[in-house]
């Protein structure tokens, strides 16, 4: 029986109870910089445990821009938030807030649990958007989707979570214009934006609008998902009613762990870390892709991100049963494909942000379980 709360949490909840291999939860299994944590050490003696502003650390803010190069988002369009989810959920709420009627959202299946589940939440009607191939070619399935479903925002991951999809320039270019024509709000997630697996991804930054929202995060890209610091950048007849919300519900992120990220960023950028971790989660996913391929898993072009989305060998078909079954038999945990999609049934995600050993090992008794349990 699927429980009541996020599949993610739930099977990696059995590893920390019951010990195990945790490729569920995008939990990485390498350390932040050693630089950050020095830094952190060294504030934490200082007077920086109060609240920190609301909008964020000015240092902060003002070292966001510097991610992107040339064409980011402006420091005073950006608002520093509990992590992306919290990002993610401002723009939500905020934007139905501000619906007349009915709200939907829309995003690209398999989708992420929070553009998923914030409208089952809250009463609101969610649309999955399933077709093969790029959106250049769908474009009239999907404006008669959104005009259908009267769709007022549409999320999109790049790269994408469960499946490391990248979006081309093209796409966002046509997206953008039919956001335009068709009066929905898009917020677009760059969490994962620098570990890519070959080329980076666009991601339209400098086209921040009224119509277009942008969320991020430092937990991947500094291996630091449990400091939950991220932004969200917005244009500037948003921001007021966004920092409102952000006031009431969340105050702020944690002031010791962004002013040492914003020391970490101003003294030694973070390239050379970022460089190294890409490295390593490429080695892992290249390793355990050709293992689950061996073993009949089908898996779709992946283009970046921490997952590898895949179908079940044949003769499988549920994969809550078999994440249940794997845990129980062999303590590796992945997350059920029906987390993330309705025709998710027959797939499961594996994290591959962890060290190769660790990968080797799991691939190892996932060889073992499908030898011994294939139906």
């Amino acid at each position: 029986m699927i429980p009541g709360y996020s599949l993610i949490s739930y099977m990696s909840d059995k590893v920390k109870a019951g010990g195990g291999i945790n490729l569920a939860q995008g939990l990485p299994g390498f350390p932040p910089p050693d630089e950050l944590t020095a830094i952190l050490r060294e504030l934490a003696t200082g007077p920086v445990h109060q609240y920190a502003p609301g909008s964020g650390d000015a240092e902060l803010r003002a070292l966001i821009p510097s991610l992107f190069g040339a064409g980011g988002p402006s420091a005073d369009r950006c608002l520093i938030t509990n992590g992306a989810t919290e990002a993610v959920t401002l723009v939500y709420l905020y934007l139905k807030s501000r619906a007349n009627g009915p709200f939907s959202t829309l995003a690209f299946d398999p989708a992420y649990e929070s553009y998923r589940h914030l409208p089952r939440i809250f009463g609101d009607r969610f649309h999955p958007f399933a077709a093969e191939g790029p959106l250049t070619e769908h474009v009239g399935e999907f404006r008669r989707a959104v005009r259908e479903s009267g769709v007022r925002l549409v999320c999109v991951a790049s790269p994408g979570n469960p499946w490391g999809r990248i979006f081309s320039e093209k796409e966002w270019g046509t997206l953008l214009e039919l956001s335009e024509e068709l009066g929905f709000s898009v917020l677009a997630d760059g969490v994962y934006r620098e570990l890519y697996l070959n080329e980076r991804p666009y991601l339209p930054v400098d086209r921040i609008s009224p119509r277009l929202f942008y969320a991020d995060s430092f937990s991947k890209t500094l291996s630091i998902t449990g400091w939950r610091v991220g932004f969200l950048a917005a244009h500037e007849e948003h921001l007021p009613a966004l920092r409102q919300i952000h006031d009431y519900t969340a105050l702020s992120s944690p002031s010791v762990l962004q002013k040492a990220i914003a020391r970490y960023l101003a003294a030694h950028g973070g390239a050379d870390y970022l460089a190294a971790l890409r490295r390593q989660v490429k080695g892992s996913f290249d390793y355990l892709h050709a293992a689950l391929t061996g073993l009949g898993f089908r898996i779709p072009p992946i283009g970046g991100g921490y997952f590898i989305w895949a179908r079940l060998p044949d003769g499988w078909s549920d994969g809550l049963d078999f994440a249940e079954r794997l845990y129980k038999k062999e303590r590796v945990a992945v997350v059920p494909g029906v987390h993330f999609s309705e025709n998710g049934e027959p797939f499961v995600r594996f994290n591959i942000a962890r060290p190769l050993d660790e990968i080797q090992e799991a691939a190892r008794r996932v060889a073992g379980f499908i030898a011994a349990e294939r139906p």
